[in-house]
């Protein structure tokens, strides 16, 4: 509270007055009316200068009591007042955890060098932010983010038409941005870069032609739409470290070299172990990742090795437990014994790769082969009901683990001819072909290491698919709506920005708790706008909303919000 004069002809009047906010205008009250200063000289037998001194200290004294009277408020309602009209009444503050990691990445410092190299007007970093909060609060189109902006404690002050004109710049600045997003989040959080994941998916369109990079290809979800690809490198703690799109119809194994060779330019990254599915094990790729201090380790398909190898590999005898040196014939384990059933065994065996020193490893765990049969039998028992049901089966199933790749159809003849109907039967060969790999799973690689540090290496491979399932299902990076190829670059790289920031979030709360249950309590923490002085908690608080107040040292969850106080919330959040 302050003093304030109020001159007039004949006399001055003096006040003490406080500032209140509503729907984030300020407004001047009168708190206290104290007299016209010569009327208080004359009372009070003072000069005019210690009448205003006097009334300073009035100020200094209310403003003490009004801060210790907070702890409880009142507030007037009025039950025929009619609430403003166009005015978001319902806000979101769980945005402000997403907005503390966004600061902490010091997008500022970003956003003020793009703006050296380019010229534009509108607020590129307020623009980003807002894109990002929305992925975390209601992921949709660019039209339906900036509605949804407007839901935050802090509605955007720039128009529709400038997001569209920001993807323009976020997409040619997006390498740079990838670097610096490097670089920045090793003060968060140290990166594992000694263990690089590189995988690959595709992102549908609503679209019936091809255009551009939108190509007709194998789509991940099996549409028959077009389609783009992205490459995605991951470190060692499930971070993403950067993206790459290309065509949907480009060969994925060709995709990774570009990529990676950004990183080792960009990123200062040259020394690590490379990993990936066996979809992306070419020659060519092992070999780039054979030099410069580069080693991989890459999942082997056992079923598409040679003959001779896959026998060995297969063969019972010469495997050992994790830890042992003695040898074991497999097909001998009492896997009822719980030691047995929980084990690991491999075997090592070189591959005569023209111009590659490289093993494959290959592990048996009777858990594994327990978990296969029971999802084969499933599938048998699916297989069967479809013969039973008289179900009429695809000649070409696209899912690998359709239950019809167990069935057979023999033609019915009658009297010599053939007739129409076809009998269906359990295929009992391919049962038993696929029963051979149970168990079993393989790895090729160049790493002198022990054999558990590579197993453990490609275990983790588990995070890059949880990485794009974020970005598919959570973030709702697809069916992408933007047609031009800079637009579609800028989606994808506030997507790549989201999912990030998330990883940050998760890895503050340690981990303990899911993907979903994170999202939906940000989503859902909002706080309703009185049309006062301001807001009240509209949301559940459990043992996530506190840890993630714990976490970033600021509360939305007391009984009332003023306005002042979220401010200074909105301000922390920023440093």
């Amino acid at each position: 509270m302050r003093v304030k004069i109020n001159k007039t002809k004949n006399f001055e009047q003096l006040y003490i007055i406080r500032d209140i906010y509503n729907n984030g205008n300020r407004k001047t009250v009168i708190q206290e009316k104290l007299g016209r200063i010569n009327e208080l000289m004359d009372k009070m037998h003072m000069s005019r200068d210690e009448v205003i001194d006097w009334a300073k200290s009035r100020a200094d004294q209310l403003t003490s009591d009004f801060n210790k009277s907070r702890d409880k408020v009142s507030i007037d309602f009025y039950p025929h007042r009619i609430i403003d009209k166009d005015v978001v009444n319902l806000k979101n503050c769980g945005y402000l955890f997403p907005q503390s990691v966004y600061y902490q990445l010091h997008f500022k410092n970003i956003i003020r060098n793009i703006r050296n190299r380019h010229s534009f007007k509108f607020d590129l970093d307020a623009i980003l932010s807002d894109l990002i909060y929305t992925r975390f609060i209601s992921p949709s189109s660019k039209l339906s983010s900036f509605k949804t902006a407007k839901t935050l404690l802090e509605p955007p002050k720039y128009q529709l038409q400038d997001i569209y004109r920001a993807l323009h710049i976020l997409a040619e600045e997006s390498d740079y941005i990838q670097n610096q997003l490097y670089r920045n989040s090793n003060f968060i959080h140290k990166r594992n870069d000694h263990i690089l994941y590189y995988d690959c998916t595709n992102y549908y369109f609503e679209i019936e032609q091809e255009d551009g990079n939108k190509k007709y290809g194998k789509s991940k979800e099996n549409r028959p739409n077009p389609i783009i690809g992205m490459g995605l490198f991951m470190d060692a703690d499930g971070f993403p470290l950067a993206f790459n799109l290309f065509p949907g119809n480009r060969n994925e194994q060709i995709t990774l070299k570009p990529l990676e060779q950004k990183i080792i330019n960009d990123f200062g990254c040259s020394k690590f172990v490379y990993c990936s599915d066996s979809g992306l094990a070419s020659k060519s790729n092992k070999v780039f990742n054979s030099t410069g201090g580069k080693a991989y380790v890459i999942a082997q398909s056992l079923k598409k090795l040679k003959k001779e190898e896959q026998e060995v590999a297969l063969n019972p005898k010469q495997y050992r437990k994790l830890g042992s040196e003695h040898f074991i014939d497999i097909s001998k384990l009492d896997e009822s014994d719980p030691e047995v059933y929980n084990s690991i065994y491999y075997k090592e065996i070189p591959l005569g790769t023209k111009g590659i020193d490289e093993v494959l490893i290959v592990t048996y765990s009777p858990k594994y082969r327990s978990y296969q049969s029971t999802i084969r039998a499933r599938q048998i028992e699916r297989a069967n009901k479809m013969i039973s049901n008289n179900e009429k089966v695809k000649k070409t199933r696209k899912n690998p683990n359709d239950p019809a790749r167990f069935i057979k159809s023999m033609a019915v003849t009658a009297n010599g001819e053939v007739a129409d109907k076809k009998f269906f039967y359990l295929d009992e060969d391919q049962i038993a072909k696929e029963a051979m790999f149970d168990g079993f799973y393989a790895v090729c690689t160049n790493l002198d290491d022990d054999v558990s540090t590579i197993i453990n290496i490609n275990k983790r491979r588990w995070q890059i698919e949880e990485c794009f399932r974020i970005m598919k299902t959570e973030f709702k990076a697809r069916p992408v709506f933007l047609q031009r190829e800079d637009c579609i670059k800028a989606h994808f790289l506030t997507c790549f920005i989201s999912l990030l920031i998330f990883r940050i979030i998760e890895n503050k709360l340690e981990y303990k708790y899911t993907v979903a249950e994170i999202i939906d309590t940000i989503k859902n923490m909002n706080v309703l706008d009185t049309q006062m002085d301001g807001y009240l908690p509209a949301y559940t608080r459990t043992d996530l909303t506190d840890k993630l107040h714990e976490v970033f040292n600021f509360r939305t969850d007391y009984h009332y919000l003023s306005k002042s106080y979220i401010r200074n919330i909105i301000k922390k959040s920023k440093k």
